[in-house]
């Protein structure tokens, strides 16, 4: 008898084995054409808007792996699983619906969130072994579920010409008639550091290509508001209001008051095989007396960014230029030399003062987390001479984290740079 129920219990297992492995043979015959992923009140179909700004760059790039590829359930629950702790949600759920194509299905990921809740993050934290640290954690309380309010700490030696450390806050409403638009306030206090050579630049100079000199702190207002124009397409429009004290006069505070205005387009086009994302901005600050400004200058930049993927192959050219008119504060100014443009050279000996001009340009390829990259770029001020640059590098990426060896390409030595951290 015992024999009996011995062989019941293993035909029993092999019927759930085999049920188990059909419902998968069937899962496979299936190819991802879309993921959406929704909440109350908003959703992101990410096939037709991939740079939706609810989902962080890292997170937002491996689901989009999941279109062109065939259904994995086990891999859709980590992504919902992903998902809800991105979101502090209370759960995430995971739908399959039919495509438009035979063979072919969609993928709803369903967030529900909790009303009120309380998030961590860091938008940035990067080693330089030429600009050492850099970093950025934020505490966000989230009401009501559209309304966020972000408390946050910054040191920051990568970006500008000066080391910045201080504060931010920030309110956000991002659901603004029917998700069509956003609003932002946000506040910065920040303390001063700089490098040697920019300072001894300025003591050579000090009436040059930039008077404004060093400040010792700097503060800026900014509300903004974007507007989405069409799918792809969005307007961002608001006012930035600095002030910056004298380092030699106490009482004196100088401001820099600008509009700000920034056009993005993003479209996405696919066949069979290859995918195509298209990413272009434009952005300009222009600061007037009419808005109580000490200087007066218009600060253009310009951005065209080309993705082409193949499966596992991936290959980036991203297009950068900039020109400032007028005389700008020295945290206007353009830099190259740091962890994404002219990767492995160092800021300082380009350009101690940045420069009002600027063109970089950066390819990379990507298989898997591996990467190469080469930068070539130029930065001047007007009636100078510009004077193209080089480098190139190998690393590893998965998602925004990078890990990368760079090389400035120079006569008579090679002095490679450590990069590695994520940036946002």
């Amino acid at each position: 008898m015992k024999y009996a129920w011995l062989g019941w219990l293993l035909f029993g297992g092999v019927l759930l084995a085999g049920s188990q492995d059909s419902e998968f043979n069937v899962n496979t015959r299936y190819t991802v054409e879309n993921v959406v992923v929704s909440g109350d009140g908003w959703s992101s179909d990410l096939g037709s808007d991939p740079q939706s700004g609810k989902i962080s760059t890292g997170l937002r790039r491996e689901i989009l792996e999941l279109i062109g590829h065939k259904l994995n359930p086990a891999v859709l629950d980590q992504m919902a699983g992903r998902l809800r702790r991105e979101f502090h949600a209370h759960t995430v759920e995971h739908h399959v619906l039919r495509g438009k194509s035979p063979e072919y299905v969609q993928v709803i990921f369903e967030v529900k969130l909790r009303p009120t809740r309380f998030d961590v993050s860091v938008p940035k934290f990067l080693y330089n072994t030429q600009q050492s640290w850099s970093g950025t954690v934020e505490g966000t309380a989230t009401v009501a579920r559209h309304n966020g309010f972000t408390v946050g700490m910054v040191s920051d030696g990568d970006e500008l010409v000066e080391r910045y450390t201080g504060l931010v806050a920030r309110y956000e409403n991002n659901d603004l008639g029917h998700g069509r638009a956003r609003l932002r306030f946000q506040f910065e206090d920040y303390h001063e550091q700089w490098n040697g050579n920019t300072l001894q630049a300025l003591a050579i100079e000090p009436g040059g290509s930039n008077p404004a000199g060093a400040y010792r702190t700097r503060e800026n207002f900014e509300p903004e508001a974007t507007l989405v124009l069409a799918k792809p397409l969005t307007l961002t429009f608001g006012a930035s209001f600095e002030r910056m004290p004298d380092p030699l006069a106490a009482a004196q505070v100088e401001s820099a008051n600008a509009m700000i205005t920034t056009l993005r387009y993003h479209e996405r086009l696919e066949d069979s095989d290859f995918q195509h994302d298209l990413d272009a901005g434009y952005s300009l600050r222009a600061a007037t007396r009419v808005l109580g400004s000490d200087f007066v200058y218009a600060r253009h930049r310009w951005e065209f960014r080309y993705t082409w993927t193949h499966g596992r192959n991936v290959v980036v050219d991203d297009l950068t230029a900039g020109v400032i008119t007028g005389t700008a504060p020295l945290f206007e100014r353009f830099v190259l030399g740091n962890s994404s443009t002219l990767r492995g050279w160092n800021k300082y000996d380009l350009d101690p003062l940045g420069g009002n001009r600027m063109m970089h340009n950066s390819v990379e390829y990507r298989y898997g987390i591996f990467q190469i990259f080469y930068d070539s770029g130029a930065i001047w001020d007007r009636n100078e001479t510009a004077v193209v640059r080089h480098s190139a590098g190998v690393g590893l990426r998965q998602g925004m984290f990078s890990l990368a060896l760079a090389f400035p390409i120079r006569e008579g030595r090679i002095d490679p740079v450590l990069i590695l951290g994520m940036n946002y």
